[in-house]
């Protein structure tokens, strides 16, 4: 009995995704719950798991775009859990692949074929034989179990190369005289068959993830709708430094977690919106609609793209519930599973460019929330106190708001609200 693999639900508004990889191999053994591949979609990257135990047998290829409820493979269940590897290829109707017996190639596109049986040709080496119409049974492969390489194509190329250049346009009085006599420009010209391909290994070209389509329509949507204004400030970070070097050691024995910078700017951010409430409002078609709970995004960079996870009702958790909120999140949109939920939701977003060095930015905003604090780089610079001259952990902060909800006036006193909870952290104490 077989079982059908399709695309679940992962989400209302979600009809598509990417199958981005397989986590199993075609004809392998699976168990039940199991993930199989990994879907993403314009907003999460997630593992799918297997409905059940048996050989699985893969019908889409990774990289393809899928819909919800598609079915991608099949689990064949009369595969047993300790099958050896031939009866696995036995019960998928296949051999075990050796040098002597040809493979199964139904999920071979044809131009891998070739009429020698050599199906299994690199990226690179299928391309230069689609683009210069190569016969593969004319070329003698020197790779593994009689592999066609790119070396051996180049080598064809080469060989082929007298006949092209006399059948190319030479005048016939040239073609008739002496064999010593060639035509300067083809002596000094590079043969255009060695010349192409190097060219074309200069780039890659691939579709846009899911992920990465709704990150760029997003960040366009952002400032083409909104009236986005962007406001500066500097802060002394010294106080929260000083904090943190003095219990480190103490918090991180207690709650198993480092005490980082993130917890502190989000209490700060916390304090300052429930100071300016504008801030914490979102425009409705033509309704103002004012939030009443501190829902706070905190972006992550993965190697998808940029996610910005929420920590819900952070206006009631201690430092060390946020930071093991961050760290959480921070872990699951590394591997990969956030789910939907995790994501949706958030009043405020906080960035820091700082962990990348970024030392001043201007952070777009993520609709439909009308603020966003920007965190940057802690650098050591000289600044006056009181009549001195000192040398202070400085950063700068950067809010971009949307200028239609929010008026200049709340905007920099939402900075600079922030500013007086980080150099003067005991006011955090206060919150609430």
């Amino acid at each position: 009995m077989a079982i059908e693999v399709k695309i679940p639900a992962v989400g209302e508004s979600i009809t598509s995704g990417l199958l981005s990889v397989w986590l199993k191999k075609d004809g392998e053994l699976v168990k039940d719950g199991e993930p199989i591949l990994m879907l993403e979609t314009d907003k999460i990257s997630t593992e799918i798991p297997a409905p059940g135990s048996g050989a699985i047998r893969i019908q889409v290829e990774a990289g393809q775009e899928v819909k919800i409820g598609q079915v991608v493979a099949t689990i064949d269940q009369t595969a047993g859990a300790g099958s050896s590897p031939a009866t696995q290829g036995e019960a998928l109707g296949t051999a075990p692949k050796t040098e002597t017996i040809p493979v199964n190639t139904e999920r071979i596109a044809p131009s891998q074929e070739s009429g020698d049986g050599r199906t299994e040709l690199s990226p690179a080496v299928r391309r230069l034989v689609e683009e210069e119409k190569i016969p593969l049974e004319s070329v003698q492969g020197t790779g593994k179990h009689g592999q066609v390489t790119k070396e051996d194509i180049v080598n064809y190329l080469e060989s082929r190369k007298p006949a092209v250049e006399q059948k190319g346009g030479a005048p016939a009085e040239q073609v008739t005289a002496a064999p010593v006599e060639v035509s300067p420009p083809t002596v000094s010209e590079p043969p255009k068959e060695l010349s192409q391909p190097k060219r074309e290994e200069r780039f890659t070209r691939r579709k846009m993830s899911p992920l990465r389509k709704k990150i760029a329509a997003q960040l366009v949507m952002a400032q083409q709708n909104a009236a986005m204004l962007t406001t500066f400030n500097e802060v002394d970070m010294s106080a929260v430094v000083q904090l943190r070097s003095r219990y480190q050691e103490n918090f991180q024995k207690r709650h198993g977690i480092k005490l980082g910078f993130m917890s502190f700017f989000v209490k700060a951010a916390v304090d300052a919106l429930q100071s300016v409430a504008a801030i914490n409002a979102r425009l409705d078609g033509d309704d103002l609609i004012e939030n009443h709970f501190y829902d706070i995004g905190v972006a992550v960079g993965t190697e998808r793209g940029l996610v910005v996870p929420v920590i819900r009702d952070a206006d009631k958790k201690s430092f060390a519930q946020l930071e093991q909120d961050v760290a959480k999140f921070a872990a699951k949109a590394r591997e990969g599973k956030l789910q939907l939920d995790d994501l949706v939701g958030g009043v405020f977003t906080i960035t820091n460019g700082g962990i990348y060095g970024s030392l001043l930015s201007t952070p777009i905003l993520n609709p439909p929330q009308s603020g966003i604090l920007g965190m940057h780089k802690i650098q050591n610079r000289p600044v006056a106190i009181g009549e001195k001259i000192e040398i202070r952990p400085m950063m700068y902060l950067a809010l971009s708001y949307d200028h239609r909800v929010v008026d200049g006036q709340e905007a920099v006193t939402f900075l600079v609200r922030v500013k007086e909870c980080i150099e003067d952290p005991s006011r955090l104490l206060l919150q609430g």
